[in-house]
């Protein structure tokens, strides 16, 4: 009989606790242009899947019951939403987003790098979470806007839908670029760029930004992060 009604108040409680809200919406956004050779890709795939599995990036994944969704992006016209939203409601459902991650095929390999719509397609995305507090587009890439829409043209939308850009400069080709999306792409409190001297250094640099993304409630004005060592 005590059993019975333990079972009884064990699911009493389930059911009346109420589910942990989503605290966070993240758009993962890929650079497949033509600058990224086969190796750098699978350095950034494979990078950004080991950093989800980070333990404690994905405890704070888990802590803000996020949604997260990942775009491969290239030239006008060439962006693909490689996969739509995943819940990271524990560490199981993580492991298996990263595993997604890591083995995802490359739609394209030879076209031109327009952010401007990688942007526009990231900030769709989040009319299918309206309940997610936060809204978080994470952009990585090694080169500038060079065709379709400028990213800057998309900061009406985005401020707008209350959706953040934070960026991953790839400096290995163009050692500028961290100034370049700190003006040009990054946008709303807290907005900074994250800086990757090589393409060797994409996976720590990934950790790095996704912690600062997850783990913390980012405020204030735009910063940069020195480039790794």
């Amino acid at each position: 009989m005590q059993i019975f009604r333990l079972l009884v108040f064990t699911l009493i409680v389930q059911v009346s606790t109420p589910a942990r809200a989503c605290d966070l919406a993240l758009v993962l956004a890929v650079d497949v242009s033509g600058s990224v050779d086969v190796e750098e890709y699978r350095t950034q795939m494979e990078g950004l899947a080991t950093a989800l599995r980070d333990g404690v990036v994905a405890e704070a994944l888990v802590r803000a019951q996020a949604r997260v969704a990942l775009i491969q992006w290239s030239g006008s016209g060439r962006q693909d939403l490689t996969l739509d939203w995943r819940s990271t409601t524990d560490f199981r459902s993580i492991d298996q987003l990263a595993a997604e991650i890591a083995t995802a095929p490359r739609p394209w390999r030879n076209y031109a790098t327009g952010i401007g719509e990688a942007l526009q397609l990231a900030l769709a995305q989040f009319d299918q979470v309206p309940s997610c507090r936060r809204r978080v587009i994470d952009v990585s890439g090694d080169g500038p806007s060079n065709e379709g829409i400028e990213p800057i043209a998309i900061r009406g939308a985005l401020s707008a839908a209350g959706v953040t850009v934070n960026a991953l400069a790839i400096e290995e080709s163009e050692p500028d670029l961290t100034a370049y999306f700190f003006e040009q792409v990054i946008h709303g409190p807290g907005a900074f760029v994250q800086t990757a001297a090589r393409f060797e250094d994409y996976p720590q640099a990934i950790r790095k930004k996704l912690l600062r993304e997850v783990a913390q409630q980012n405020a204030g004005l735009h910063s940069f992060v020195p480039t790794l060592q």
